[in-house]
């Protein structure tokens, strides 16, 4: 009479006690290519945000401000500078006193876009590769979920 157990067995001889993964990598392969499809997708949704009002947020302390006024003025750690190639030849002298430095780019809330682009590709193209958004926190009665 043949019994019926849970192990198998190669011939009479050899337990195959091996396990088969590949159905497990077949489903994580999916996924991927799922999440892959899926992420600029959710990525480039457009959300409206009211910038720079922030609710989170840390606050950051370095000694190297980047800063763009309304109207259109630029500033590297209080001083004046008149283009971003300027601004660029300072932080590239800023990088050469300390390599670890780290930058804060503070805009107003006018300041196009683009001009925000600007000063962060200048800071990038300076190799300095710390940087972070100023922005400020909402009256205590205007935050929201």
């Amino acid at each position: 009479m043949a019994s019926s157990s849970s192990v198998y067995k190669d011939g009479d001889t050899e337990v195959i006690a091996d396990i088969n993964v590949t159905p497990l990598v077949d489903v994580v392969l999916v996924l991927l290519v799922i999440f892959m499809v899926t992420a600029p997708i959710i990525a480039g949704r457009g959300i409206s945000v009211n910038a720079p009002t922030t609710i989170s947020g840390d606050s950051v302390a370095t000694p190297l401000q980047v800063t763009l006024t309304k109207d259109g003025k630029l500033y590297v750690e209080g001083k004046p500078t008149s283009s971003y190639e300027t601004l660029k030849v300072t932080l590239d002298q800023v990088r050469a006193r300390d390599p670890d430095i780290k930058a804060i780019i503070a805009a107003d809330a006018e300041v196009p876009h683009g001009e925000v682009m600007k000063a962060i590709d200048s800071v990038k193209r300076a190799k300095i590769t710390k940087f972070a958004l100023a922005s400020k926190k909402p009256p205590e009665g205007a935050r929201g979920n």
